[in-house]
């Protein structure tokens, strides 16, 4: 008898099928790793990054595979960017054998409270190469004109 395939899950459908052989994960039998849906998975891995220029907060989003008509970004109170979307399971066919399904399906969103000097009204975004980029400008800062006063007396 041989521990490896008890040792890779025992989920492989033949030796000599390269696409079968699962890698060993060590959690599979703990009570948390199944605890995120599939739908929470797309959630998780929608990526955003959030850099601030002297001109405008900048957010980039990785979500590759949509078109920008799948995707949405709404302004709610004037305060709360949410970037929203859902990806869509691929059909089967039936007469496909699936080796792997790891790219993630289901609904995604992600919030962001803007700072006080975000100009919500003049928002622009754009989507290239599935990164959507949302650009948001600053308020210039007034600075208070410093007048220095002479001391008499």
């Amino acid at each position: 008898m041989s521990l490896i395939p008890s040792f890779f899950g025992g989920r492989r459908n033949s030796v000599f099928d390269p696409f079968s052989l699962d890698v060993w994960d060590p959690f599979k039998d703990f009570p948390f790793s199944n605890s995120l849906s599939a739908e929470n998975s797309a959630f998780l891995s929608t990526r955003v990054d959030w850099k601030e220029t002297p001109e405008a907060h900048v957010f980039k989003a990785d979500i590759p595979g949509l078109k920008k008509e799948e995707v949405k970004v709404q302004i709610e109170d004037d305060r709360l960017l949410q970037i929203s979307g859902e990806r869509n399971v691929e059909k089967e066919d039936k007469n496909d054998t699936w080796h792997r399904l790891e790219r993630s399906s289901g609904k995604f969103m992600r919030s962001f409270r803007f700072p006080e000097n975000a100009k919500v009204d003049q928002i622009k975004a754009s989507m290239e190469n599935g990164v959507l980029t949302i650009t948001v400008p600053k308020e210039e800062i007034m600075k208070s004109d410093v007048k220095s006063i002479e001391i008499s007396g």
